[in-house]
């Protein structure tokens, strides 16, 4: 029998929505069945809160999390069910961005993965870039949509504020179609940022740990034929990507990699990451290394970056969820 119960929140209300459900049944091949017993969370599209018997399921009795333990509602009456410990496997906004997070702090839930202020800092790549750069680390150059920076070069990139993934971000190459990039944004955030395109290969590097004790997957390289990197988007990414494939390990000089990898832990301090994130970066033709994004709760799906570059290090998707628990119930010991 399975000792923890462990409550898999899934869905949500983003438009990460598809992506989170793809990587709830990663996680149901992957998680460790003897020691772990999954109890399944769906969060409906309207916010609403299902306990199911799987990410497949069509249907779930309404459940709400409270300090006294996930009340489920089933013929009329509440009945109290404990949890050891929450995996969140969400992305984007309301699962990446503190909201879950601050909600289980307040239930007194152990849950994996970054806590409120660093997923908060993460989401928000303004803020990102104003807490890295303070701590030394190159960012681009960026301006909020309804600031007037002057001039500058196109071409930019266009994205949400605070939202996952590439949803909402266009590469503008001429002055006139920046109104309309800045509008696709702000179908998903009212804050709407501009990037410089820095010029560079985008690097990721998969972390699982707190403080100093960090393992590290092996890094990957986004080959791009065109465009930028978009796959969560693709019509059937399980088939491969439209335009970008994965290299990994990246095909980059032992300088060079030694390099990215000491700027995304120092990035990973800066912003008080804990359990797990990836961390994107560009290294340009100089060998200088550029912050892009921080991801605190990276796609697990079939397709997914971070699990492929763990996977590459010999620490397959089970046992980093093993670890990635084990850390959890360690915050709470403390």
């Amino acid at each position: 029998m399975a000792e923890l119960k462990v409550g898999i929140l899934f869905g949500g209300p983003s438009e990460e929505h598809p992506v989170s459900v793809k990587s709830a049944h990663e996680v149901a091949k992957h998680l460790d069945a003897e020691k772990y017993e999954p109890v399944w969370i769906r969060i409906t599209k309207d916010a609403a809160w299902e306990l199911c018997d799987g990410p497949g399921a069509e249907h779930g009795n309404p459940v709400v999390l409270s300090p006294d333990g996930l009340l489920v509602l089933s013929d009329g009456k509440y009945e109290v069910l404990k949890l050891d410990v929450v995996l969140p496997v969400l992305h984007g906004r309301f699962g990446e961005d503190g909201a879950v997070q601050g909600l289980l702090e307040l239930a007194g839930v152990p849950y994996a993965g970054c806590d409120v202020t660093g997923s908060a800092l993460c989401m928000d790549k303004s803020l990102t870039y104003l807490v890295t750069a303070s701590a030394g680390i190159a960012t681009p150059k960026h301006w909020e949509a309804d600031e007037n920076p002057g001039s500058f070069s196109y071409p930019v990139f266009v994205k949400p504020a605070r939202s996952g993934s590439s949803f909402g971000v266009s590469k503008v190459l001429r002055a006139e179609d920046l109104p309309d990039a800045v509008e696709a944004a702000r179908e998903y955030d009212e804050r709407v940022l501009i990037e410089e395109a820095v010029v560079g290969s985008e690097i990721g590097c998969s972390l699982l740990g707190n403080g100093s004790d960090l393992i590290a997957g092996e890094l990957d390289r986004v080959a791009l034929s065109h465009g930028f990197f978009k796959i969560h988007q693709e019509e059937n990414p399980e088939s491969g990507s439209e335009n970008s494939a994965f290299i990994v390990p990246a095909d980059i000089p032992a300088e060079a990699r030694t390099l990215v990898l000491e700027t995304a832990k120092a990035v990973y301090h800066a912003l008080g990451c804990r359990g797990l994130a990836r961390v994107d970066m560009f290294l340009k033709e100089d060998g200088t290394v550029v912050l892009n994004e921080v991801n605190t709760l990276p796609g697990l799906t079939s397709y997914s970056r971070y699990p492929r570059m763990m996977a590459a290090a010999g620490l397959p998707l089970g046992e980093v969820l093993d670890r990635l628990l084990s850390l959890a119930l360690e915050e709470k010991r403390r």
